[in-house]
């Protein structure tokens, strides 16, 4: 869903936000009604130059391009101690349309008993792998591991369904299960569309902390915590009847993965390693007729930084490698194997909420040429 927001409202609503105090997360600041009651307005950018082989108009010069990667206005309300919601917006340059629509990328009601259980309704990001559940902001690396990250959703990662979590253990086992709408015959044009029973998507992610505990609100996860000890491991599930294919050809939507983050900070810096493994187990006889695109195959990711201890003008440096890998089944022509290389160097000004990123990424194609991109971007969330 797109519309336009009122130029007046959001004129007085970063106004205000700007007037008020500078909190730890993203909202900027918080205007209070009474007890529990509050609605609180933030804001996050990112933006990039990048520069990609080949890719200019005369088809032989590097591409020079600045872009608005991604833009959103993030606004909560508690409307009591248990009741809240979540209205956050998203906004891209990136496509070359021009557009200036804001859409909604995230709207859901929130009832919170406890920490062991919650319950979550709307549009929303389901239980997946940890990258999904980072989005761009509180990645280790400047951009999304889409290589193997591969989950079936809505839109930017999100679907609309329910999301039952908790914490227990001592916050250390975090649990996430849900069902959503997933895939579903009116999402796509034409009458072959798969899944005419209108079957729900559903997911489910447990994850353990072995050493601290608590880091993340509700079930969401961070790549890089800039200095706690963390060692975490989470395995994710996601079904779908008749969610891939065609009529006559269709089959059920099988993914599943596992991923672990180990980050431990010494005196000279903070080690960070993550790695993950994927599988999208679904049949292959329908792979370029498929409405959402799903491919199947195996994927892996790993990433190793390293943050110097030591502070050099406002941050620290944080340089990383990524690898990614997706082996896929099937017919080459529809679902070609991906690899990925990243070599990046980050700037780290105040955690997730101010840095810079210079990255160089080597995309390797099965039967398509090599591309070489080289990004230098800037991100902050007030």
């Amino acid at each position: 869903m797109k519309f336009k927001m009122k130029k007046c409202a959001l004129m007085v609503a970063l106004a205000t936000s700007a007037a008020l105090p500078s909190m730890s997360s993203q909202a900027a600041g918080t205007i209070t009604f009474g007890e529990d009651k509050s609605i609180s307005i933030g804001l996050g950018i990112r933006t990039a130059f990048t520069s990609t082989e080949d890719a200019a108009p005369n088809g032989s010069s590097r591409s020079k391009d600045f872009d608005v990667d991604d833009a959103r206005i993030y606004i909560n309300a508690s409307f009591n101690k248990y009741i809240k919601a979540t209205f956050n917006t998203f906004t891209t340059t990136n496509d070359g349309s021009g557009k200036d629509d804001i859409s909604t990328l995230d709207a859901y009601l929130q009832f919170e008993f406890m920490d062991e259980f919650n319950v979550w309704v709307g549009q929303l990001l389901p239980p997946t792998d940890r990258a999904n559940l980072d989005g761009p902001f509180f990645l280790n690396a400047w951009s999304y591991p889409g290589v193997v990250s591969r989950y079936q959703n809505k839109f930017v990662g999100r679907d609309i369904g329910v999301t039952l979590w908790g914490k227990l253990l001592d916050k250390h086992l975090v649990y996430s299960v849900g069902a959503y709408e997933g895939n579903h015959a009116s999402s796509f044009t034409g009458a072959a569309s798969p899944n005419r029973s209108d079957d729900l998507m559903y997911s489910g992610r447990i994850q353990y902390d072995f050493w601290d505990a608590g880091n993340d609100p509700a079930y969401y996860t961070s790549s890089t915590y800039y200095g706690k000890d963390v060692l975490s491991v989470a395995l994710v599930g996601m079904y779908q009847k008749n969610a891939v294919g065609a009529i006559g050809a269709s089959d059920d939507y099988w993914a599943y993965n596992i991923d672990g983050l180990l980050e431990k900070k010494f005196a000279a810096g903070v080690l960070n390693i993550e790695g993950a493994a994927y599988k999208y187990d679904f049949s292959t006889t329908a792979l370029a007729a498929d409405p959402a695109g799903a491919k199947p195959g195996k994927a892996y990711l790993g990433l190793v930084s390293w943050m110097f201890g030591d502070t050099v003008g406002w941050g620290k440096f944080q340089p990383y490698a990524r690898y990614q890998r997706f082996n896929a089944d099937g017919d080459v022509a529809f679902n070609p194997d991906v690899k990925e290389y990243d070599i990046g160097l980050n700037y780290i000004i105040d955690g997730h909420n101010a840095r810079i990123s210079t990255v160089y990424t080597k995309t390797k194609t099965e039967n398509a040429s090599d591309i070489d991109r080289f990004t230098v971007g800037l991100q902050l969330q007030f």
